[in-house]
């Protein structure tokens, strides 16, 4: 049997770090406030000259080297992201150029915040299947450019960056399954409704957010789906070495783990220092755990995510 294994991975956060304090000076909040709900102290924010697919492809160059691999080694790519470069071609697309790679589908995903594991799932059927040998994966996203900064109840929740994973073949466990879900009955609590019309802007295409709404279903479903997984696969929540959620909230994260009964050491959290980056939060935090050597070969990790949509998903995998 053939699985999809994770050979490398890698990220990138730009370098301009905004703090609660300067949000202090930007919007009526304070730091004091923004930690006790959310867990955050600071995010990274693009350069004006960065755009989504500079983040992806600083994230890729790391996850090919960490691999052992070239670009040209690369026959599948696959961006999740909420804030492409533009309408068209896919942030896939310009990757794929500046990458250099010449051969293989290049795609966007757009499921907000779960997009990194819905383009996980791609990937894994595509190297399961003998199609692609070699995928690249990779959560980008520029989010702050989908911020309204008067808000104070969604300015200090974003942040951007840029996760990405190397998949390929492999005889033994990789990614065990993977559990995709969507409801669109709740748009409308997580949104950014705007859109263009006859070449102009319509509506206000900034983050709207029902904050306790989205607590509250995000808690419930990252642990339904969670078990989703660990029941697919016949395993309890104690052979998990390690739960990486979206970083979406430490509130959350801590319900979640709470919840399932999962130790609060086993818990991979970087939303303290990346804020909610959308679909590069997950390889973000994965990447960064695997690096620092808290995430070893042969461990078993378990990844869930939550997003507007709303979209949820989790993963099962060994590294």
């Amino acid at each position: 049997m053939i699985f999809s294994k994770i050979t490398g991975t890698g990220s990138y956060t730009p370098d301009q770090v905004l703090t609660n304090q300067d949000l202090e000076q930007r919007v009526d909040t304070s730091d004091a406030w923004i930690q006790a709900r959310t867990g955050i102290r600071q995010r990274h924010v693009h350069a004006p000259h960065e755009k989504t697919s500079d983040l992806a492809l600083m994230a890729a160059k790391r996850a090919l080297k960490s691999a052992g691999l070239a670009p040209e080694d690369v026959d599948f790519i696959v961006v999740a992201t909420t804030t492409p470069d533009m309408v068209f071609p896919s942030t896939a697309c310009f990757l794929q150029a500046k990458l250099g790679v010449t051969r293989g589908p290049a795609l966007d995903v757009q499921a907000v915040c779960t997009g990194f594991i819905y383009a996980l799932s791609i990937a894994d059927q595509y190297v399961r299947s003998g199609a692609a040998q070699c995928a690249l994966v990779v959560g980008a996203e520029n989010f702050t450019n989908l911020l309204d900064w008067s808000d104070r109840g969604t300015c200090v929740l974003f942040g951007d960056g840029a996760g990405a994973v190397i998949l390929q073949p492999g005889n033994g466990p990789g990614i065990y399954s993977t559990h995709l879900h969507a409801d669109g009955r709740y748009a409308a609590q997580l949104s950014a409704p705007g859109n263009i019309q006859e070449g102009e802007i319509q509506g206000k295409p900034t983050v709207h957010m029902d904050g306790g709404a989205v607590f509250k279903f995000a808690v419930r479903i990252l642990d339904q789906v969670c078990r989703e997984a660990l029941n697919a696969n016949q395993m309890t929540i104690e052979q998990v070495d390690w739960f990486v959620p979206h970083q979406a909230n430490v509130r959350i994260i801590e319900a979640t783990g709470e919840k399932l009964g999962i130790s609060p050491g086993k818990v991979v959290v970087t939303v303290d220092h990346h804020g909610n980056t959308s679909a590069a939060s997950i390889p973000l935090a994965l990447d960064e755990a695997i690096r620092d050597s808290r995430i070893k070969p042969g461990h078993k990790v378990l990844l869930a995510a939550v997003g507007g949509g709303f979209t949820w998903g989790s993963a099962l995998l060994e590294i």
